[in-house]
């Protein structure tokens, strides 16, 4: 199954320094904040449901990257160098990270000026429920249950989410409760009967996900 990505702009990505000569440093925040709406994601919204991350938090060994570069590895969950827990706020990072100067320099130090203030995470979703406003049209996507975190990253640039599998999700669920379109009616006319189709073609989501596409070819150029 293929990674999603979002972005999570958060207030209190910080560096924590220990207590004697090492000063050890510790990044903490939150990467995922449950309960609250995202912006629109090319066609909906979507939110996180609080404890949805129980289940991934007890099968997955996710990594702390930097820009998610598998090059610039913080921590580890296998290793204890990165703690994940998840509160009523949503999934609370701690990691310590390497006690090198290219870590000193690259991610403590822009994150301790607030150069950096944002925060990414890679999930598999194992359910999720969506529903759409009648009188809006609006779709919105509730994730109930995660099925594995495999990252979280302190990022430098918010890069557009990667929807595709939410929409697949969407493309399902639009399946299952779309009613069945009616056969053509025919109507007595005094003359002759005339035919009336009664297929109503719902093309209004498709052109968003295809705007959605092309926003993100545009985007990755």
């Amino acid at each position: 199954m293929k990674v999603e990505r979002r972005i999570v702009p958060v207030s209190e990505l910080r560096v924590k320094h220990g207590e004697g000569e090492t000063r050890k440093a510790t990044i903490e925040g939150y990467a995922a904040v449950a309960g609250k709406w995202s912006e629109d994601l090319g066609g909906f919204k979507e939110r996180i449901k609080p404890g949805a991350f129980a289940a991934a938090l007890k099968v997955s060994d996710a990594r702390a990257l930097f820009n998610h570069d598998s090059n610039i590895v913080l921590g580890r969950q296998s290793a204890g160098t990165l703690r994940l827990s998840e509160d009523k706020s949503g999934l609370f990072m701690e990691v310590d990270p390497p006690d090198t100067q290219l870590v000193r320099d690259m991610v403590l130090t822009p994150i301790e000026r607030g150069d950096i203030t944002q925060q990414s995470f890679g999930f598999t979703v194992d359910e999720d429920e969506w529903t759409e406003n009648k009188d809006t049209r609006e779709v919105t996507r509730t994730i109930t249950r995660f099925r594995e975190i495999f990252d979280v990253s302190p990022v430098t640039f918010p890069a557009y989410p990667d929807t595709d599998v939410a929409l697949r999700s969407l493309g399902e669920w639009r399946t299952k409760t779309e009613e069945p379109e009616p056969a053509d009616a025919t109507v007595e006319a005094e003359d002759e009967p005339v035919t009336v189709p009664m297929h109503k073609v719902k093309a209004n989501h498709r052109r968003r996900l295809n705007e959605l596409k092309q926003k993100q070819i545009t985007t990755k150029e």
